[in-house]
């Protein structure tokens, strides 16, 4: 991924659909800049969907280890699926 030059949010006025079109072409984000430092992206939306996808997944991950390392001080065991079925009135 090579990222470029952020565009300042005077000229990304005038080309929006440009770089609408470059994000969406190129699956790169197109940064823009206000007094020289960057204040937005513009991507495309598939490629956020699955950026936000990536992120949820990557936060049960860690929530899951985190899970674990507290299993392992605490020794406390986990509740088995049938028994938590059955707590819920699942069964």
């Amino acid at each position: 991924m090579s990222v470029t030059e952020p565009l300042s949010v005077s000229d990304a006025r005038n080309q929006l659909a440009a770089i609408i079109n470059r994000a969406h072409r190129d699956h790169e984000p197109v940064f823009l800049s206000r007094r020289g430092r960057r204040v937005a992206a513009v991507i495309d939306a598939d490629d956020l969907e699955r950026l936000i996808d990536l992120a949820e997944d990557m936060a049960d991950i860690r929530a899951a280890q985190e899970s674990r390392q507290e299993m392992q001080r605490t020794q406390v065991e986990p509740t088995p699926w049938d028994q938590v079925k059955a707590d819920l009135g699942l069964v």
